[in-house]
């Protein structure tokens, strides 16, 4: 497999990159859709509702924090993970220019 070359690319094909990987895997988004729904930080029932082992479910937790679309605060020896909304309204917005680009573009290609 070859190198990405990521230097060549701006920070914002980089960045919509990365959080399109993020949404790559089934398991991240049915773990946001599960945060979503309850709208309240979660603290381990996680592992029951999507329905795998645990440490797969912590590096999926692991993968959505680090783009920094979950947030988790330590709750005793557990951490608890709600949606970080500022993060998430951030990259709607990243996501939604992007996606809107062919909104002025005239129907005259092939």
């Amino acid at each position: 497999m070859g190198l990405t070359k990521s230097e060549i690319f701006t920070e914002q094909q980089n960045e919509l990159a990365l959080i399109a990987k993020v949404f790559a895997h089934p398991a991240r988004i049915a773990i946001l859709q599960h945060l979503f729904r309850v709208d309240a930080c979660i603290c381990g029932d996680l592992v029951e509702e999507i329905g795998l082992a645990q440490p797969t479910v912590s590096q999926h937790l692991k993968e959505l924090r680090s783009m920094g679309l979950i947030k988790g605060d330590v709750d005793g020896t557990r951490v608890c993970y709600c949606i970080d909304r500022e993060n998430w309204n951030a990259m709607k917005t990243e996501f939604s220019q992007f996606l809107d680009q062919d909104v002025h573009l005239k129907d005259t290609c092939c």
